[in-house]
C-alpha cells in the first residue's frame, strides 16, 4: 500500500519543482510506473482488450511532468541543480551516471534547495 500513497503524492505535486525528494519516493515511484506499464503491455496483447488497452498505455505522458518533478526534487536532495538531467544526452554513460546520481544518498542536514526530507540532521 505504501507503493499507492507515495505513487499518488508524486502525482499531486505533478507541478512541484522545488524542494527534495528522498530515494524511496523516487524509486517507488519508478517501480510502480514500471509495473503498470508491464500490466499494460500485457492486457495489450490480449486480443479481446488489446486496442483499449493500447490507449491505456500512453500513460507515460500522463506521468511524465510529475516524473520530471521528482526527478528533479531528487537532484536537490543531492545537491545538483536540475539541469543535470541533460547528462542523459551523453550516449550510454549518461544514463549510467544519472542512475548513479539518483541513487546516492541525499546530504544531510538541510542544503540550498531546503530542509532535509527525511528530518533527520
Amino acid at each position: 500500500m505504501e507503493i499507492v500513497n507515495n505513487y499518488v503524492q508524486v502525482l499531486k505535486n505533478y507541478i512541484d519543482f522545488s524542494g527534495r525528494a528522498r530515494r524511496r519516493e523516487y524509486w517507488l515511484f519508478v517501480l510502480a510506473n514500471i509495473i503498470i506499464n508491464v500490466v499494460l503491455l500485457i492486457l495489450s496483447l490480449l486480443p479481446v482488450i488489446g486496442g483499449a488497452i493500447r490507449v491505456i498505455s500512453y500513460i507515460f505522458l500522463v506521468v511524465l511532468l510529475p516524473g520530471l518533478a521528482v526527478e528533479v526534487r531528487r537532484l536537490h536532495d543531492i545537491g545538483k541543480n536540475w539541469y543535470w538531467i541533460f547528462i542523459l544526452l551523453v550516449p550510454v554513460v549518461g544514463w549510467i551516471w544519472l542512475i548513479i546520481l539518483l541513487a546516492t544518498e541525499g546530504e544531510a542536514g538541510d542544503n540550498r534547495f531546503g530542509p532535509n526530507p527525511k528530518g533527520v540532521a
